[in-house]
């Protein structure tokens, strides 16, 4: 009984240490997080579906949140950002109706994970972030994972990446007050553009635009709550 309790002891003090999290455990977290918070509220398409369960999302997180990884909720990522919640990055990835053959503009990389996830779903993928240390910690891990189908470029995503367009589809993972004209230049005629509409500070409407000609049309999807898209944008909305 005195061992048993110095390592229930043990246990309680030191419980990170001697109960690592092994990659099958990872694994299995990703699994469930695909059936019950992806598939089960609707996302059918299985480019989306199959990238979900391949990229390791704990490989985005800070180490200390690896536990909450799989989660059904956004996590910190430092600088003021977030990893968006897993269902989000699924509803944004699947509602540009991606086919395989696409060039996609991500503004704001943050984490990466966004950028990983459009990677297993699409041909080439270009990422802007604007905060110097995200932009050096996502470039890492994407490298690290492999992925040679991403190009990453610190600045404001606001402008774009004008030597790179046009793109098919943009994607804008923060929340922004109007829909930056310099994006939508950016778009082929037929293009999709998603990203959190309304005001920065409170609740926004995820929405589709998608370019016809010099018009576009724009469909809202759902509520959603994004951190502000920082730079040019924030400051033309103040």
């Amino acid at each position: 009984m005195k061992y048993f309790g110095i390592v229930l002891l043990a246990l309680l003090v030191f419980p990170t240490k001697l109960l690592a999290i092994t990659s099958s455990d990872f694994d299995q977290a990703r699994q469930k997080m695909v059936e019950n918070q992806i598939r089960k509220r609707g996302i059918k398409d299985p480019l989306v579906l199959n990238a979900m369960l391949q990229v390791p999302r704990h490989r985005f997180v800070p180490e200390n949140l690896t536990s909450q990884a799989y989660a059904d909720h956004p996590l910190p990522i430092g600088e003021g950002q977030t990893i968006s919640q897993p269902y989000i990055v699924a509803l944004m990835t699947e509602s540009l109706k991606l086919t395989g053959n696409e060039r996609v503009l991500e503004i704001g990389t943050g984490s990466g994970y966004q950028a990983a996830i459009l990677c297993k779903v699409v041909k080439e993928v270009y990422t802007i972030e604007i905060k110097k240390k995200l932009y050096q910690k996502s470039t890492r891990v994407l490298r690290s994972l492999g992925f040679s189908n991403v190009k990453t470029r610190h600045g404001d995503g606001y402008f774009g990446w004008e030597a790179a367009a046009p793109f098919d589809a943009i994607m804008i993972t923060a929340a922004v007050d109007h829909i930056p004209p310099p994006l939508l230049a950016q778009l082929v005629d037929g293009g999709r553009l998603i990203l959190p509409l309304g005001n920065p500070f409170h609740y926004q409407h995820l929405t589709l635009v998608t370019k016809q000609g010099e018009d576009y049309r724009v469909r809202q999807i759902t509520g959603v709550l994004f951190v502000p898209l920082t730079g040019y944008a924030l400051e033309r909305s103040r």
